[in-house]
């Protein structure tokens, strides 16, 4: 398959349908715990025209949904700017392999920088090696002396997701 076969756009509020499963997949193998509707409600805002909290990108070939990714925006004192976290990421498996993650990664840098954001971050688990040395491919580096550290001010327990509950981490490409 061709890079002429493949689209990457910004999804809207009427992508929902085709986006939702590919969520839930990505979910499954990261073993995170949410309801459709909790899905639904949590993408719903990425998806508004003009979003000012991020994007999500959706990945098609041959005019069929394999893949998406998140962008959401923030701001760094460290790297003196805007900045954005690639907050999820996921390629059908029958569809990797085929330099589409790389693609999208590199088109959403573009944009990125277009929007004036200085810095692009993700995780990756420290387990999954190959994840790793394809994000230091296209020029995300380690930051060895950080570790992530999350607190859930939704939760009663603020430490629920940094113990495998739900679990963060590599995006699947």
């Amino acid at each position: 398959m061709s890079a002429s076969d493949t689209v990457l756009e910004i999804a809207e509020e009427s992508h929902l349908d085709a986006l939702l499963p590919l969520v839930r997949a990505y979910h499954e193998f990261e073993r995170i715990r949410m309801s459709d509707a909790e899905r639904a409600a949590a993408v719903r805002p990425l998806l508004q025209p003009g979003a000012s909290l991020g994007w999500i990108w959706l990945v098609r070939q041959l005019g069929e949904v394999v893949g998406y990714a998140a962008l959401c925006f923030g701001y760094s004192i460290e790297f003196r700017g805007r900045d954005a976290f690639v907050d999820e990421l996921f390629i059908v498996e029958q569809a990797r392999g085929r330099g589409l993650g790389s693609r999208l990664l590199e088109r959403m840098k573009v944009e990125a920088a277009r929007l004036g954001i200085v810095a692009l971050h993700l995780e990756v688990a420290r387990s999954n090696s190959a994840a790793r040395r394809f994000y230091e491919s296209i020029g995300f580096c380690a930051r060895e002396r950080y570790f992530l550290m999350s607190c859930d001010l939704s939760s009663a327990d603020p430490c629920k997701g940094s113990r495998g509950e739900v679990a963060g981490g590599s995006p699947a490409v």
